[in-house]
């Protein structure tokens, strides 16, 4: 018996159609979103450092850190930007005080979000709002650029729209921009606009819904020193003192500058020198 056209064409529509992705498991403490399909992916080691070794940005890690244990008891908690100096521990910390708080209250969870799938952002928060975690909703190296619209799914985190932003999800971004965007691409549409105020004020406004901005700035050379003495005593590595802080100082030298991420590097390089496992 021959099918009906609009039955075959069906049956094709329904072997062409992805299948449905699986409910996330959320017995995990990190995923990563992807798109095409949707999916959750668990992560089952984060790369990251203790909190204790983050050093020469306490005034931060106490407002994240308190920010973070009010979102995973339940009580009302901001958005937060972390913004400024490359290298200086804006991911780390992120990472660290999740893992922190975690330890704690291990319905919190953390979900790393490309920069690139920001319009996928909806539906993302659809999934999380019926979930019964605690989620950070973590954006890394955050900004935008001329004629980038990505900004404006970014609004759905931050504002909610007409459903709200999840009362379970909270956005974590960074960015080595306070205004997520370039100043001279600021100071181009200011100068070339009919109204220079409106013409930038929605997109510098983003950062303004961020309710914790916090700042990372370079590091001095004590800070520096500070850091890798911190990496040594955590990991059980004994050198002449004197001999470390030369080659510390010769190793920020050739790299032209001091950040936690050289700091870390300089490590690393001692603890292969030293035969020691990381």
């Amino acid at each position: 018996m021959t099918k009906d056209p609009m039955e075959r064409i069906a049956q094709a529509l329904e072997r062409m159609a992805p299948a449905p992705s699986p409910a996330p498991d959320f017995a995990a403490s990190a995923f990563v979103w992807h798109t095409g399909p949707d999916r959750l992916e668990p992560v089952t080691q984060v790369s990251r450092v203790s909190l204790e070794l983050l050093v020469g940005i306490d005034r931060s890690r106490d407002t994240l850190l308190a920010n973070t244990t009010q979102f995973a008891k339940g009580l009302p908690a901001n958005n937060a930007l972390l913004w400024g100096a490359r290298g200086m521990g804006k991911s780390s910390l992120v990472k660290a005080v999740h893992a922190d708080v975690a330890s704690r209250h291990p319905d919190l969870k953390i979900v790393e979000l490309q920069r690139e799938d920001l319009p996928s952002v909806g539906r993302l928060l659809n999934l999380l709002r019926t979930a019964s975690g605690r989620f950070v909703l973590y954006c890394d190296d955050l900004s935008f650029g001329h004629d980038d619209a990505h900004y404006k799914s970014l609004k759905a985190v931050l504002d909610g729209g007409i459903e709200g932003r999840p009362d379970n999800v909270v956005l974590y971004a960074t960015s080595n921009r306070r205004h997520l965007m370039p100043r001279d691409m600021i100071e181009n549409e200011r100068g070339s606009a009919i109204n220079p105020a409106e013409a930038v004020e929605e997109k510098v406004s983003l950062s303004d819904r961020f309710g914790l901005w916090l700042g990372f700035h370079a590091c001095d050379q004590d800070q520096y020193l500070s850091m890798i003495e911190g990496y040594c005593a955590s990991y059980g590595l004994k050198t002449n003192s004197d001999t470390l802080r030369a080659e510390a100082i010769e190793w920020q030298a050739t790299r032209g500058s001091r950040s936690g991420r050289v700091a870390w590097q300089f490590f690393t390089d001692l603890a292969g020198r030293h035969g020691l496992k990381l």
